[in-house]
Order: C-alpha cells, then sequence, then structure tokens
C-alpha cells in the first residue's frame, strides 16, 4: 500500500512530462511572424523583377541575381552566424538578426546601385539565417520534447504564409507604390518585431558560457545528423525543383490561362501551410514513420504530376497536394537534426537551413536543364520525382537505426 502511494506522484509527473501541452506558449507565434517576414522577403523579389530592372537598368535576368545571392547567403550565412553569434544570448542573437534585416531593407529601398543592392541581400540573407537557426532551437526548448515538431510546425508555418499572403501583398504593393515600397514595409515590420522578441524571448544569458566552437563542431561527427541533413535537401530539392517552374507546365502543358497560374500557386501555398501544421503535429508522435510516408506521398504525387500534365483540373489538384505532402515533415526533420546534433543544436538547425536551400538550388538548376530538354514542361516534373525518391533512402536509413538502437 505504501509502495503504491510512493509510485503513484511519480507515475503521473512521468506521463505529465510525456504529454504534449493543449496549447503552445505565445513565444513559439510570435517567432512564426519572425519567420512570415523572412520568407516574404526570400520570394517577394520575384514578383517585382520587372520593376526593379526597369529602375535600375539592368535585365531581368540580371535582376534576378538578387534572388540567387540571397540563397547563397542562407546557405553560407546560416552555421557562419551560429558560429559567430554562438557565445551570445538567444534573444541578444534575434533582435540582433532582425535589427540588421530592417537595416538591409532600408538600404535596398534607397540604394540606387545594382551592386549595392546585391550586398544589402547578401546581408539580409545572413541575418535571415542565423534568425531561423536560433528560432529553430529556441521553439524546440520553450515547447519541450513532447511537443518540439509541432512548435516547429507553427514556427515554419509562418514562412509558408508569406507564399499565400506575404508574397502576393508585396507584389501587389509594389504595383501601387513602386517596387520600393514592399521593402521598406518589411523594414518597419522588421523593427517592430524587434520588440515583440525581446519581450517574449527569455533572456538565457548564462547558458551560452561554457559553449566553444569546438563542441559545436563535434556535432558533425553524428552520422544520423548527416542522414537528416540530406533527407532536408532531397525532399526540398524535390519539390520545389518542380515549383519553380510550373508556371510552363500549367500553361504549355497542361493548357492553363495564365491568368489562373496564381491561384494554383496560392493552393500549393496553402497546402504547406497545413502541411507544416499537420505534420509537426503528426511528427511529435511518430517521427520517422511521419518522414518516411511524407516522402513516399511526395513522390507519387510527383508522379502523377508527370503522367497527368495534360490536363489541367488534376494537374491543379496534385499540384495543391503537393504542398501538403512534400514540405509537411521538414518541421520533423529539423526536430530531428536539432536533436541528433546533441550538445549542438544551434548549429544543427543552421545547417537543416542550408541543406533546405542547397536542395532547392542544386533541384532547380537540374530542372532548368531539363526544361530545355526534349521532356520539355514536363522536365522538371520528372527531376523531381526523382530526387523526391531519393527522400526514402535517408528517412528509412535513420528508421532502421533507431531500430538497432532500441533493439537491445
Amino acid at each position: 500500500m505504501r509502495g503504491g502511494i510512493l509510485q503513484a506522484p511519480n507515475s503521473v509527473r512521468v506521463e505529465e512530462l510525456a504529454r504534449p501541452p493543449a496549447r503552445l506558449p505565445v513565444v513559439i507565434y510570435v517567432l512564426a511572424l519572425g519567420t512570415f517576414l523572412m520568407g516574404t522577403t526570400e520570394f517577394v523579389v520575384a514578383g517585382l523583377l520587372p520593376e526593379i530592372a526597369g529602375d535600375l537598368r539592368v535585365s531581368v535576368a540580371q535582376a534576378g541575381l538578387l534572388i540567387t545571392v540571397f540563397a547563397v547567403g542562407m546557405i553560407v550565412g546560416a552555421p557562419l552566424m551560429a558560429m559567430l553569434t554562438l557565445r551570445l544570448p538567444a534573444r541578444s542573437t534575434l533582435v540582433l538578426a532582425l535589427g540588421v534585416f530592417a537595416v538591409g531593407h532600408v538600404i535596398v529601398a534607397l540604394g540606387s546601385s545594382f551592386p549595392l543592392l546585391l550586398a544589402a541581400r547578401f546581408l539580409t540573407a545572413l541575418a535571415t539565417g542565423a534568425f531561423w537557426a536560433v528560432a529553430n532551437v529556441v521553439a524546440t526548448r520553450v515547447a519541450g520534447p513532447a511537443a518540439s515538431s509541432r512548435a516547429l510546425g507553427v514556427v515554419g508555418s509562418g514562412a509558408m504564409l508569406a507564399n499565400v499572403v506575404g508574397v502576393p501583398l508585396g507584389a501587389f504593393a509594389g504595383q501601387l507604390m513602386g517596387w520600393r515600397g514592399p521593402f521598406w514595409a518589411l523594414a518597419a515590420l522588421g523593427a517592430a518585431a524587434v520588440g515583440l522578441i525581446a519581450r517574449h524571448v527569455r533572456h538565457d544569458g548564462d547558458g551560452h558560457r561554457g559553449v566553444s566552437v569546438r563542441s559545436e563542431l563535434s556535432a558533425l561527427r553524428s552520422g544520423r545528423l548527416w542522414l537528416a541533413l540530406a533527407a532536408c535537401a532531397t525532399t526540398t530539392g524535390g519539390v520545389l525543383s518542380t515549383y519553380t517552374f510550373i508556371a510552363p507546365l500549367l500553361t504549355d502543358r497542361a493548357g492553363l490561362a495564365a491568368g489562373l497560374v496564381p491561384l494554383v500557386l496560392v493552393g500549393f501555398g496553402a497546402g504547406a501551410l497545413v502541411g507544416f501544421l499537420v505534420g509537426g503535429r503528426l511528427g511529435d508522435v511518430r517521427p520517422y514513420a511521419t518522414t518516411i510516408m511524407a516522402a513516399a506521398a511526395t513522390t507519387v504525387m510527383l508522379l502523377a504530376i508527370c503522367l497527368l500534365s495534360a490536363y489541367a483540373v488534376p494537374t491543379a489538384a496534385l499540384v495543391a497536394l503537393l504542398g501538403l505532402f512534400g514540405l509537411g515533415a521538414n518541421p520533423v526533420l529539423i526536430a530531428l537534426a536539432v536533436r541528433f546534433a546533441g550538445t549542438a543544436p544551434t548549429l544543427g538547425s543552421a545547417l537543416t537551413v542550408s541543406a533546405f536551400n542547397l536542395g532547392t538550388a542544386v533541384g532547380s538548376w537540374i530542372a532548368g536543364l531539363a526544361l530545355d530538354s526534349t521532356l520539355g514542361a514536363m522536365g522538371p516534373a520528372a527531376v523531381g520525382t526523382v530526387i523526391a525518391a531519393l527522400t526514402l533512402i535517408p528517412t528509412t536509413a535513420i528508421a532502421l537505426t533507431r531500430r538497432r538502437r532500441s533493439a537491445p
């Protein structure tokens, strides 16, 4: 009887620790606001390229370098800034990143030299990489192990919402008030977000004193971390290599009117938003099964797009489902990378940012070559299918490794 009385509180306490919270802390949604700004600035340029090119007297192809240099800055900047800000408290790093983000947009809004704009975009990308890496770590710590994937799903959904709301609004505002207007708006919103971060993110000044670059780099010895990063690169590369060139597929192959293409893109963004939220919830319960099933479903969706691309309605529906399944495992992969990095969660998170952008850059480059091949408009989807199928290799390997570790 006495033993039962002593054990009951412990069992209840363990059960409470394992049970995910009903509501996530407010800071998770504040961080999602930050990723919304980051996602908007990454892609809003695509809708403003003709106006920027005409104002700065460069070709549209040259203006497209503003997108390329941002991607390069994200690939290099995320791990680099994670190392440079290693001893700073998380709140200080987030505030500093948002401050640089705001300044970078002011420079773009005022600049009249194209090289200056390229430099400002690269600087903004460095800040974006730093913010994203630290925000992921803060979210996992605040939410706890039982809700880490769910929290990352909410934080990442800010970037997905940017594709549905932020980017279209930015393009519309650019047409009304000139292309510099959206950059002024993003600068103001970034400055306002500084206050929210300073208020809601807890100060952890003592938490980084014992951390060294050597201990952070020791995380690179983890084979499971590299498997998670490979999955990050292939899953995003497969989806976005197709998405980048989805317009020619819809108009030239499926015969869809050009004016309806934005609606299909909104469908993709809405699917990705739901996928992030649902994937995060599923990932807290069955992370390994979620990553494998998402990779398999994405491969099937892309293959179906290849086979049915001559029909407008099925293709449009499949694009929305591609957003739902194709990016739904991303918060789970981030959570796994942070876990596999051990004592170096910030570096693990930063490397996922680099992996996502590297996969997008390489996948889009190969898809562009396929577009000019005999495959034509269906080429990028075919490339995306192959790349997405490769995701099954690292995700299955992670699950098998977990099973071997649990066997004893």
